[in-house]
């Protein structure tokens, strides 16, 4: 009886160091296949802003792929958040901008969201927040004073 104790935990032992030394390795980051869009940010952030100011912001982004990257189609939240972008393939190591122009004639809170469709995969798509806020203009003082009646003239404003 000793004699089986003693082989079976002599087996057990053994197992237990063979399966012990079979270790997985440890999962290296391989570059994935296909183009990547590496954004710079994806917040676009207008700030504080007068009304009717500049309405243009850009952003950045690298294709960080190994294929050339196209973005198929790019869609403002509402008519007032307009993205336009380069059409031609963005090939792997090469950046490029999205230019996003916001009808800062509305006052208020900016909101909105730009959506990006790329052949990054079937279902990728990317969405950038545009915030900011838009105050009223300031009134501007008047660039030409209004005529007075001077000795020049008559009261009805005509010359002498």
């Amino acid at each position: 009886m000793k004699k089986l104790f003693s082989l079976f935990t002599l087996l057990s032992l053994a197992a237990t160091i063979s399966f012990a030394q079979v270790q997985k390795a440890p999962a290296t980051e391989e570059t994935a296949d296909g183009p990547k869009m590496e954004l710079t940010s994806t917040t676009v952030d207008f700030g504080t802003i007068e009304q009717d100011s500049d309405p243009f912001r850009t952003i950045s982004f690298t294709n960080t792929g190994n294929e050339p990257l196209i973005i198929k189609n790019a869609k403002g939240s509402c008519g007032c958040t307009v993205p336009t972008y380069e059409k031609a393939p963005i090939l792997p190591g090469e950046t490029s901008e999205i230019k996003i122009r916001y009808a800062t004639n509305r006052l208020g809170k900016i909101n909105k969201t730009v959506t990006l469709y790329t052949n990054e995969g079937a279902e990728v798509k990317r969405v950038l927040k545009v915030v900011g806020m838009v105050n009223k203009k300031a009134k501007q003082p008047e660039a030409v004073p209004s005529a007075a009646p001077s000795i020049l003239t008559n009261p009805n404003g005509k010359s002498q």
